[in-house]
């Protein structure tokens, strides 16, 4: 398909494994110059931009801690700098520490809300002037449906989601005059390589709790990203779509 993301620039968070990966390598795919962010997987981020490289498109890594402010401002802008125009954010960068709230201690609630929440603010502040002179300025943040829902064992973790699904209708009240859209996807529990293994039990029930009776992977989130990227969603802002197989109403 073709999405006109061709000449458009996109930053991605968290973007070297798993959803970023699946993620980069669509909007590359579609013609977009992907920045992909990483904090620990440097060796995975380049990988993946030999990949996009090797099969024709453009991409760069860019090494920042989403969680600190002024790294971000940098990171931003060396990429508008490299490439010489910002169009698309995709904040994906995310931690997560289940634990039983009662059990949990400051320093894991500032690890995940640092990351998580902070991280979306730091990212989307520094890179809103760049959207808005792009014209055409797209902003997605991925936020897991415990935010929804809630889960057990992951109540710091939906706070902070939840603060990006809060986030995310207010600016696109506020950035909307600027000719950006802000919207969020909220998925399921996704099967990734870098989760620890749920136990066999776990993944039955998720199954059973789905209206499509089958585990969620990365590349069921991109097909919604790419069209929220892209200028048919132009009418389409302070949105929360749900990507989960049908589990936030079965």
């Amino acid at each position: 398909m073709d999405m006109g993301l061709a000449g458009k620039v996109a930053l991605e968070t968290g973007g070297a494994r798993d959803v970023g990966r699946e993620i980069g390598l669509a909007l590359a795919n579609e013609g977009a110059a992907v920045a992909i962010n990483y904090r620990g997987s440097e060796k995975e981020a380049n990988r993946l931009v030999a990949e996009i490289k090797g099969d024709g498109g453009t991409a760069e890594a860019y090494g920042a801690d989403v969680s600190d402010y002024e790294a971000v401002c940098a990171m931003i802008d060396q990429i508008v700098n490299d490439f010489g125009q910002l169009d698309i954010l995709v904040n994906n960068a995310g931690y997560v520490k289940p634990n039983h709230f009662v059990k949990t201690v400051p320093e894991e609630w500032h690890a995940q809300i640092d990351v998580g929440l902070y991280g979306v603010i730091h990212c989307t502040h520094a890179a809103a002037s760049h959207l808005a002179a792009a014209g055409q300025g797209r902003i997605i943040s991925l936020a897991g449906d415990s935010a929804r829902g809630g889960e057990k064992g992951l109540s710091i973790t939906a706070a902070s989601r939840g603060g990006v699904l809060s986030l995310t209708k207010s600016l696109a009240k506020e950035l909307g005059p600027d000719g950006i859209t802000v919207n969020s996807i909220s998925p399921g529990y996704v099967d990734v390589t870098s989760n620890d293994p749920l136990p066999g039990e776990r993944h039955e029930d998720n199954v059973k709790l789905r209206c499509i009776k089958r585990n969620q992977y990365p590349d069921d989130l991109v097909g919604t990203l790419v069209y929220l990227s892209s200028a048919d969603s132009d009418f389409v802002t302070g949105q929360n779509i749900i990507v989960d197989g049908g589990i936030a109403f079965a």
